[in-house]
């Protein structure tokens, strides 16, 4: 069974001591032992116990203070467990904490032989693959230079390209992909799709419902330090999102619900909504939750090409009668909306949308007329208003959205002014969703006995 699983956990629990004092801590240096406790235990982890076979990818999710960091520690053994037993097979590559392994004064290249001999490998086999560590990373001349110079980014750069090439049995990741630029989060998405292929294990923490459902096999998560749920991403990112976002009263019924029933959790509003009587006419049926917005929903990634005589201002989404939100129900219907202001006249002027994933794929996108039927002429001083009403088909998950203007300038069209990654929303997971993928296509599906073949009809 062992040359099969890669990580079992059976009964993990781990207790940190927390002083109410400073000098509490002294005093249980100089009278240790259970009589004379001068702390009280603070439990990150309770009874966690799972298997992972070998070539599955894993993800962990949870809200924050739930135990993740502290599970992959102990997975990892830089943390002892306090309770229970762990079984770790294969060559372990972690990336737990930003700069974890690396010696400040040391330079980036000395860096890479520590990190990379400390994971196993030869000073031979470290020579054989400095160069394509060092492309990898593409920090260029600073792979020279003390990490203590390195920013947050370069940190992560040089330990992904380590941990990577030291072709793992098993790949940890904790968050530490969310520091690195989207440009490196996809050329490091690529390569771990890479690792997966080549059978290895994968286990990361993510805040990204969209990448946990689009990379994993399967999905634990943790609340209060227990195993709340572990089963198919979908499913337990569905009840990762009930819990993040329940009132704080519902909390503790809520994670007991999912540690019971994490199907019956997830489906508790629709079932008892089926249960219900009908509305009487004229009133409104419980719709389930409704689309707000979120103040911590704003992109780091915005970038905004030079302006050439129009400006956009103010994109934002809204429901149909006009009320901001950028945390939608899927199926239900939203308008994008932005201005245009012109400084100086233009033809044949035409505006457009595109929304995508975290992982940059372009998930849908539109334009308001086609070259042909573009507005003929829009003089200096005017102000457009861009909306783009639409039906959220999209699956759960975090995306971001572009806007642009364009216009006829000498024999083709250009950019008058464009904005990447100007706007993010966050659709929530919908446990009656048939449709799979990214985008849904409003499929009415059917079963029905098929017909005996060669029967006459």
């Amino acid at each position: 069974m062992s040359s099969e699983v890669a990580i079992r956990a059976t009964h993990v629990g781990k207790a940190f001591p927390v002083y109410a004092r400073p000098h509490h801590r002294l005093l249980q240096m100089l009278s240790p032992g259970p009589a004379n406790r001068w702390y009280r235990e603070f439990h990150a982890l309770r009874d966690v116990s799972f298997e992972i076979p070998r070539g599955q990818t894993v993800g962990i999710v949870g809200r924050n203070g739930s135990g993740k960091s502290t599970l992959l520690q102990v997975l990892c053994g830089t943390l002892s467990a306090s309770a229970g037993d762990v079984e770790v097979h294969g060559r372990v590559a972690a990336l737990l904490e930003l700069g974890a392994g690396f010696s400040p004064e040391f330079t980036g290249r000395e860096n890479v032989y520590l990190n990379a001999t400390v994971l196993g490998l030869s000073r031979r086999e470290v020579d054989e693959r400095f160069d394509s560590i060092a492309a990898f990373a593409d920090i260029g001349e600073f792979i020279e230079q003390p990490v203590k110079t390195y920013s947050s980014g370069m940190y992560v750069r040089l330990a992904f390209a380590v941990a990577i090439h030291v072709e793992p049995d098993i790949l940890v990741v904790d968050e530490a992909l969310a520091v690195g630029d989207e440009a490196f989060q996809r050329k490091c998405f690529a390569r771990i799709e890479q690792i997966r292929q080549a059978g290895a294990t994968v286990l990361f923490v993510s805040h990204s419902a969209g990448t946990v459902i689009e990379l994993c096999d399967r999905a634990l998560l943790l609340d209060g330090g227990e195993l709340v749920a572990d089963g198919a991403p979908k499913q337990v990112i569905g009840l990762y999102q009930k819990l993040l976002y329940a009132p704080a009263g519902r909390l503790a019924e809520l994670r007991e619900q999912a540690r019971a029933n994490p199907v019956a959790a997830l489906a508790g509003q629709e079932s008892a909504r089926d249960a219900a009587p009908a509305p009487a006419a004229g009133t409104a049926a419980d719709a389930g939750p409704e689309p707000w917005y979120d103040e911590s929903l704003r992109p780091a990634s915005t970038l905004a090409y030079a302006s050439q005589g129009a400006s956009i201002e103010d994109p934002h989404l809204t429901t149909p009668d006009g009320r901001r939100v950028n945390v939608l129900v899927a199926g239900r219907e939203y308008v994008y909306r932005y201005q245009v202001r012109f400084e100086q006249a233009a033809a044949g002027v035409r505006c457009g949308m595109m929304m995508r994933t975290v992982t940059g794929v372009e998930a849908c996108g539109a334009v308001t007329s086609t070259a042909e039927r573009a507005l003929p002429v829009v003089e200096a001083g005017t102000r457009l208003a861009v909306a783009f009403r639409f039906r959220c088909l999209l699956a759960a998950g975090v995306y971001f959205l572009n806007a642009g203007v364009l216009a006829r300038l000498g024999e083709g069209e250009a950019y008058l002014d464009r904005r990447i990654d100007v706007a993010m929303f966050r659709v929530l997971p919908d446990a009656g969703r048939l449709d799979t993928g990214l985008v849904g296509m409003d499929v009415v599906p059917a079963l029905a006995p098929a017909p005996d073949e060669g029967v006459a009809s």
